[in-house]
């Protein structure tokens, strides 16, 4: 049997689909899947050994230029690999009209979320199958009841398995055991507050860790920098590409992480670790595992769902929420989770 998925974006989404292949490949017998996902993520599919083909997609950069993109032909030739195969099944992982409009352009049956389940509900006009998966719960079990209906299996139990595959990639040598500070979002409401970090980073430094601080634009790198000058065991990262910082996670003690796709790498690639949540909820988009742990201090107002803080207390739209969740707190959680006894 061969499958098409379309789940382009983003990186915690993607990543967040991977367990419904495993699933797929548990109870589908000799399924193979491809993948549509956008070029910034597109080596993440490849990570799992159901899949075949990758078939990127510029939907982002398009939009930017799209006289540009159709003038290139990169439209055209999108279409054409979209088109090269026949399949029993397409499942449009996604449930926005971008993604539909992918899906009717594939060549095979459709499946999809109905109006009730998608999160934009005309996407669902597009499916042969619209399907009904009930809101309200986490974002991986969601997408594996929707496998599980679009391909006719009994949804398996709670365990659940990422399959990511990583052995072509070598994890740096080190003497000394290092934590991972996944400090970078997008959303202002969502950032840990930077004396947090250095907080966290001393006390990483006088357990005998190692802190490496990715980044991934000049205001992170700026931001790393500033915390590796107030604490001298914290290193920022060189820039790298997703592969080369998933294998450095692979090799971490642990991992502190705000909510960013980043986080729901470090869950799927098993490594102990503490997610900070403010605005958004945990028990929809939180890590999963037994050695990862979501934490947060309870507000009135969350989940706020807001980019900028709005409470009456918050200054200049820092989050309040995240201001007041001690350093202290997170790291005798990640050691807890280090040692298995969280």
């Amino acid at each position: 049997m061969k499958a098409l998925v379309i789940k382009t974006s983003s990186l915690g989404d993607v990543i967040h689909t991977l367990p419904a292949l495993s699933d797929a490949s548990e109870n589908v017998p000799d399924i193979r899947f491809d993948w549509v996902v956008e070029e910034a993520f597109a080596e993440i599919p490849a990570w799992h050994p159901a899949v075949d083909r990758v078939i990127p997609v510029a939907l982002r950069r398009w939009r930017r230029s799209p006289w540009t993109a159709w003038r290139s032909g990169d439209l055209r030739e999108f279409r054409r690999l979209l088109r090269q195969s026949q399949y029993d099944a397409v499942i449009d992982a996604q449930g926005l009209l971008k993604s539909a409009l992918i899906t009717s352009m594939s060549r095979g049956p459709s499946y999809g979320l109905d109006r009730q389940s998608a999160r934009e509900p005309l996407a669902s006009r597009t499916y042969r199958y619209p399907l009904t998966v009930a809101r309200g719960q986490h974002a991986i079990a969601r997408v594996r009841q929707l496998f599980a209906l679009a391909l006719d299996y009994d949804m398996p139990g709670s365990q659940v398995a990422f399959g990511i595959d990583l052995k072509h990639r070598d994890q740096p040598q080190s003497d000394v055991p290092y934590l991972v500070f996944l400090h970078g979002t997008t959303w202002q409401s969502k950032h840990y507050p930077e004396k947090h970090w250095c907080a966290l980073a001393r006390r990483a430094a006088a357990e005998g860790y190692r802190v490496l601080l990715p980044w991934g634009n000049d205001n992170e790198l700026v931001r790393a920098q500033r915390i590796a000058g107030e604490v001298p065991a914290a290193d920022p990262l060189p820039g790298m590409g997703i592969g080369e910082l998933a294998a450095i996670i692979a090799g971490a003690a642990g991992v502190v992480a705000v909510d960013t796709g980043l986080a729901h790498l470090a869950c799927a690639l098993s490594v102990p670790a503490i997610a900070l949540f403010g605005p958004t909820n945990p028990a929809l988009t939180g890590v999963i595992g037994d050695r990862q742990h979501n934490l947060s201090i309870e507000y009135p107002c969350m989940p706020c769902l807001k980019r900028a803080c709005i409470h009456k207390n918050t200054i200049k739209g820092e989050p309040v929420c995240l201001e007041n969740l001690p350093p202290g707190l997170v790291f005798d959680k990640l050691i807890a989770c280090i040692k298995g006894v969280e």
